[in-house]
C-alpha cells in the first residue's frame, strides 16, 4: 500500500539538505540537484523548505523505491530564494520534524509559486557574471 502523500510543509537547514541530496543521488533519484553544486551555492545558515507535491513510482524500475518528489524552496549565497524539485523516500520525509505553523506554510508555499528556477538562477547570474 502507498503511504498517503502529506500536505505539510518542512524546513531544514543546509547540512541537512545536503544529506538528503546525497541519500537521492546513492538512489539514482532523477530530480535532485547535484550535492557539489547545492554545498557551492547554497546559504550555509539558511534554512530551506521541502514540499511534497507528488507520489513518484517507477513502474518501469521495479527495484526503485517509491519516492515523494518535493518542491523546494532554497535559499541561496545570494540571499535569493529559488524553487527545485527532490524526490526523498517516504521514511526519510516523515523524519523530518513538523516545525512550522500553518500561516507560515501558506507562505512557504506562495513563494515556491512565485520562486525563480534554479535553471533561471543559474542562466541570469552567469548572464549578470558575463556583464
Amino acid at each position: 500500500m502507498t503511504p498517503p502523500l502529506p500536505r505539510t510543509v518542512r524546513a531544514v537547514n543546509t547540512a541537512q539538505l545536503l544529506d538528503l541530496a546525497q541519500e537521492a543521488a546513492m538512489h539514482g533519484f532523477s530530480q535532485r540537484l547535484p550535492v557539489d553544486w547545492l554545498h557551492k551555492h547554497l546559504a550555509a545558515e539558511a534554512t530551506h523548505y521541502l514540499f511534497p507535491t507528488l507520489v513518484q513510482r517507477l513502474t518501469h524500475r521495479p527495484e526503485m523505491p517509491l519516492q515523494w518528489r518535493c518542491q523546494q524552496l532554497l535559499t541561496v549565497s545570494t540571499g535569493e530564494q529559488i524553487w527545485g524539485l527532490l524526490d526523498i523516500l517516504p521514511g526519510t520525509f516523515d523524519k523530518i520534524p513538523e516545525t512550522l505553523d500553518t500561516a507560515s506554510k501558506k507562505d512557504i508555499v506562495t513563494r515556491i509559486e512565485r520562486a525563480e528556477t534554479v535553471r533561471e538562477w543559474v542562466e541570469r547570474t552567469a548572464a549578470d557574471a558575463d556583464l
